[in-house]
């Protein structure tokens, strides 16, 4: 087992990795550029290093540097939490060549699945479903034409590198097709450096439902299920559960097991999402993301297992601790993702938090970084915590949302709560009868 692990991250997500390692005994090290300083997770820590000024690029994104703090450190590993450096296969190669292990899974398989057109072709090649579309990259527009012709409109234009709703743009006849394309890879250009896009079936009204996979890295794998995302702004998660509304036990097992079954064979290693959209009782794969996820927390809660655990000891050489037969689901939870945005806008609110209490009881967790007094800086992600309810089905997992929210107190900056507390009030929401449209359509139809 290691003895001392680099964590190089910041917020919510470094205090996370930083508690397990407490846990299992190992020594932690934060890196923090001069705007986290006073950060939670340098204060929790065992060690801390300074990387760099507040601009990502500078600190949290400089690979030479967080090598550096390793070799001077001497950390044996790095985890690199979610975001950030943490799906860049470049930079795991840098670290594989220094010796340093990578809580992760290989610069192999990141490049693989960080492609969206390879990843597509060999989840296919490994009987996933997937949506309908090109074969590979589309060049022009008059191959875009044809394509689309085969397929049928409306069709999604999406860059093959990239994420985040960047370079994806919709045609829903052949006279939308041409700016879309235009417009795809323009954005695809100015955001990824890279502007090959491809293109896909669009759905009308999916379910976004992703399944939780875990591999040894030695042709051995498991799945915990799905969690339903579905609840979106502008392709960012705001609201995930677990288990999805419209997934039932066969089903599960079912695109479990195809799922589990892919990424033994390609021996993958550690924690990884395989993404579907979900429509009509079909699945059909988008992307896969190679790391931990923002929502892992609710599969923590309906599984009774530590992720972040048990990719260290997979990293360790240690192997599962747990096989499929004793993966037993539990309930129900949710998670809702607070950011310190103003409403209605959803602006990014940096500033000083006056007061900060979070909620308790059973069945509920807090992950954050705020503490009363901490100074929000302006130069990261708007996410400042998430909350986390679990019961013993969804009813009583809302009931605690609901309680949890009136508990709750962040005073000093605004934040998204009361889009939660609104949230909650919906009859479909209560229901769980939602798409990946609802949200962006209810907040649309919302009096500002």
């Amino acid at each position: 087992m290691f003895h001392k692990i680099l964590v190089a991250n910041r917020g919510e997500i470094a205090l996370r990795v930083i508690r397990a390692c407490r846990e299992m005994g190992i020594r932690s090290v934060a890196v923090h550029s001069t705007a986290d300083a006073d950060a939670m997770h340098v204060r929790m820590a065992d060690e801390a290093i300074c990387i760099g000024p507040p601009p990502a690029a500078d600190s949290y994104l400089s690979v030479p540097n967080i090598i550096s703090a390793c070799e001077i450190t001497g950390s044996e590993a790095i985890h690199p939490g979610y975001g950030f450096l943490s799906e860049n296969a470049s930079f795991v190669q840098v670290v594989e060549d220094h010796g340093i292990t990578f809580i992760g899974p290989s610069s192999a398989h990141i490049r693989v699945m960080g492609d969206k057109i390879a990843a597509k072709e060999t989840m296919k090649a490994l009987g996933v479903p997937v949506v309908p579309g090109s074969d590979g990259g589309v060049p022009d527009i008059e191959t875009a034409r044809r394509v689309a012709a085969g397929i049928g409109y409306p069709v999604l234009v999406k860059a093959t590198a990239g994420g985040g709703g960047r370079g994806m743009k919709v045609a829903r006849s052949p006279d939308d097709l041409e700016i879309a394309f235009r417009t795809a890879r323009a954005e695809a250009r100015a955001a990824f450096g890279n502007d090959e896009v491809y293109l896909e079936k669009y759905l009308g009204r999916p379910r976004h439902v992703e399944i939780q996979v875990f591999g040894d890295g030695k042709g051995r794998a498991v799945h915990l299920g799905e969690r339903d995302c579905s609840l979106q702004r502008r392709h960012q998660k705001v609201f995930e559960e677990a288990p999805g509304p419209a997934v039932d036990a066969a089903m599960r097992a079912r695109i479990g097991a195809v799922c589990a079954d892919a990424v033994a064979r390609i021996g993958y290693s550690g924690a990884g999402t395989i993404e579907f959209l979900y429509e009509d009782g079909e699945f059909f794969f988008i992307e896969m993301n190679t790391r931990l996820q923002v929502e892992h927390p609710v599969t923590e809660a309906v599984f009774g297992v530590d992720l972040v655990r048990e990719q260290i000891r997979v990293a360790a050489g240690m192997g599962l601790s747990f096989g499929q037969d004793d993966l037993q689901l539990n309930g129900h939870a949710i998670e809702v993702r607070i950011n310190a945005e103003r409403l209605p806008d959803f602006a990014p609110c940096p500033g000083r938090v006056k007061v900060f209490h979070a909620p308790g009881g059973l069945g509920v967790r807090m992950d954050s970084a705020l503490y009363g007094g901490y100074a929000i800086p302006p130069y990261y992600d708007s996410l400042i915590g998430k909350l986390i309810v679990h019961g013993r089905d969804r009813g009583e997992a809302l009931a605690r949302l609901n309680r949890a929210l009136g508990e709750i107190i962040i005073d000093g900056v605004d934040t998204t709560l009361p889009l939660f507390r609104d949230l909650l009030e919906q009859p479909d929401i209560q229901a769980g009868r939602y798409d990946i449209h609802w949200l962006e359509a209810w907040l649309a139809q919302r009096p500002r």
